[in-house]
């Protein structure tokens, strides 16, 4: 049978990921196998698809399946035999706390939505004309693809320590560090953003930017909440449909 059982739990993702594990190492999905959809598996399972997404890109770490954007996943290896590494599999492990990775990207986002649109709110009250300015260099600096990632960091982290409030600048510091260190993360970044993505991530940065200039908090509260949303969505767009 390759039936899922439907899971509860604080950490859903890696449940499911050991049910599925168990399922190739049971011989119910063979090397080389496609499994089911994002869908049908959030359906067996009684979960939502970014569950399913963690999980999945969880196993493609282990190295047992293969994501292959637009056309599904499929098992790679079998529990128990040597992984198949890839070098920007080891890279990632070499740099990364066991810690960041207990946590789901999608709650760290969730976290992050929380806490940034008030910092841009706040920022647009209090930033100082050098902080505006520093804003809009981080902002500047996503033109290039290759640096895009700290680029990316160094323009949330710039409204942060605008918002005039160092323990809020402090905690999104905090998340951006699980964020940055997180495999799973970092995997969704190798798979789902390219440099279409970052250019709509530049232009919603240009929209804070604008808001934060014109001193406008609930316009930059606004503007901050509609992009990290959008990035939220990004990442549970259908692995089949791209």
């Amino acid at each position: 049978m390759k039936k899922f059982e439907s899971v509860a739990s604080t950490r859903l993702y890696r449940l499911i990921a050991q049910q599925i594990k168990d399922k190739i190492q049971a011989g119910d999905f063979s090397v080389g196998e496609r499994l089911p959809s994002e869908r049908d598996l959030a359906d067996q399972f009684e979960v939502s698809r970014s569950s399913i997404r963690e999980a999945l890109i969880a196993l493609e770490i282990e190295g047992l399946v293969e994501v292959r954007v637009g056309s599904g996943v499929f098992v790679a290896n079998q529990p128990g035999n040597p992984p198949i590494q890839t070098p920007a599999r080891a890279e990632a492990t070499d740099s990364t706390e066991v810690g960041s990775n207990d946590l789901s990207p999608f709650e760290l986002l969730r976290t992050r939505i929380l806490l940034e649109t008030e910092s841009a709110a706040l920022a647009a009250v209090h930033a100082t004309e050098e902080q505006q300015a520093h804003i809009r260099e981080m902002c500047a600096l996503m033109d290039s693809q290759a640096n895009s990632v700290q680029a990316d960091y160094g323009f949330h982290r710039a409204i942060a320590l605008a918002s005039g409030n160092e323990a809020l600048a402090a905690a999104i510091e905090y998340l951006w560090q699980l964020s940055l260190r997180n495999i799973i993360f970092a995997r969704f970044d190798d798979h789902f953003v390219d440099r279409g993505v970052w250019r709509l991530a530049k232009q919603e940065h240009e929209q804070i930017v604008k808001a934060i200039g014109r001193r406008h908090p609930q316009e930059a509260r606004e503007a901050m909440r509609h992009h990290l949303e959008h990035i939220y969505q990004r990442l549970v767009i259908d692995m089949q449909s791209q």
